[in-house]
């Protein structure tokens, strides 16, 4: 599937699919809390579906609705068995109503991306594919939700920890138990407009610490030592959840499911195929000439005579003019043009009786 630009689709692919360890997911759930209501988290690159699946599990399978985006046919599959809605789409080409959820577990593909794509989309700092997902997917985050963002810790730049900092308050970093991708499992509780961060510049320097490699963040703890991290409830299912586009593979299968108009064939398209029903009394000559003329009426004709026409009759407006003259009592002459609508019936006959002298003729009658 298309990830916004062809080059960046490769890179998505070539950097391949890394799920959460086991590990280090176990850590996560620990952290987290539920509230008192019925909450909806998100994974945006869902992959098979574990991950928010579990942090489903773990907040509570009746009070808690798991949504996934996946770009994978393959793995979307297996998530749409795990989670509550599952699409199989690129995140960059769905509409997702935003802030409709009450925690978001990231965990993106991770790689470069093509700097003049990174120019177009505004980015300043280095062009990362983490990036075009943590800004695709914050915004879907309700007010004071909780984001679980996993990220090989050299991505965190100037650039995506002023994000961080903008957007999140009681920020923790972690070192994930895989230490193969240099991960780091940040969290965070969203904050909103204009509202302040005291400890943002702190937060700052500690980031981009780790980011540069000075500074080894703590291994996440078990059990968790900290207040824990709650998800709020949301106040109603997302509005929009759905994808722009279709693939062929898909609207193949859409097809085959649908069987397109053919089993309401009838009833969609069978009007014309009833028989006309009989008026309730006998047409007079009044009627039959008005039906014709309004092109109700038409097809071949036989007279008693032999005469053979086909005939199809049309009505149209036309304008006629009046012009009156009025002399007033200076002498002076005013005119005054008059326009009124007037309907025209025109019958226009096909001769086509054989041996007629005016076969193939058209005639036309006003």
């Amino acid at each position: 599937m298309a990830l916004m630009f062809p080059r960046v689709a490769r890179n998505f692919a070539k950097n391949g699919y890394f799920p959460t360890d086991e590990s280090t997911l176990e850590r996560v759930l620990a952290a987290l809390a539920p509230s008192e209501g019925l909450m909806s988290i998100i994974d945006t690159c869902a992959g098979e579906g574990v991950a928010i699946a579990e942090v489903a599990h773990a907040l509570g399978t009746d009070c808690a609705r798991a949504f996934a985006v996946e770009y994978n046919a393959e793995r979307a599959t297996h998530a749409r068995r795990l989670v509550y809605r599952c699409l199989h789409a690129d995140l960059m080409q769905t509409v997702i109503s935003r802030r409709s959820f009450g925690m978001a577990w990231l965990n993106p593909p991770y790689g470069e991306m093509i700097r003049d794509e990174a120019k177009a989309l505004g980015f300043q700092g280095r062009a990362r594919l983490e990036k075009l997902f943590y800004q695709r997917t914050v915004p879907l985050l309700q007010y004071e939700a909780v984001g679980v963002l996993i990220v090989p810790h050299y991505v965190l730049d100037d650039e995506l920890v002023g994000w961080l900092t903008r957007d999140f308050r009681h920020l923790r970093v972690f070192r994930a138990e895989e230490s193969q991708f240099k991960q780091v499992v940040i969290f965070g509780t969203r904050l909103r407009p204009h509202q302040a961060n005291p400890h943002r510049a702190r937060v700052m320097r500690s980031l981009l610490e780790v980011g540069r490699g000075e500074v080894a963040p703590p291994g996440l703890p078990s059990p968790w030592p900290f207040e824990p991290y709650v998800v709020p409830p949301s106040t109603s299912e997302p509005e929009d959840f759905y994808q722009t586009t279709v693939e062929p593979e898909q609207f193949a299968r859409e097809i085959h499911r649908l069987q397109g108009l053919w089993p309401e064939f009838d009833h969609q398209l069978g009007g014309a195929q009833k028989p006309m029903r009989r008026p309730a009394r006998p047409l007079s000559r009044w009627h039959l000439a008005l039906a014709l003329a309004a092109g109700a009426i038409s097809g071949v004709i036989r007279s008693k005579a032999g005469k053979v026409l086909i005939v199809k009759g049309h009505t149209h407006k036309e304008k006629s003019l009046r012009t009156e003259f009025t002399q007033d009592a200076d002498g002076s002459v005013s005119e005054t043009r008059i326009l009124t609508d007037k309907f025209v019936s025109t019958i226009r006959a096909w001769d086509v009786t054989p041996g007629s002298p005016t076969k193939g003729n058209v005639l036309t009658i006003r």
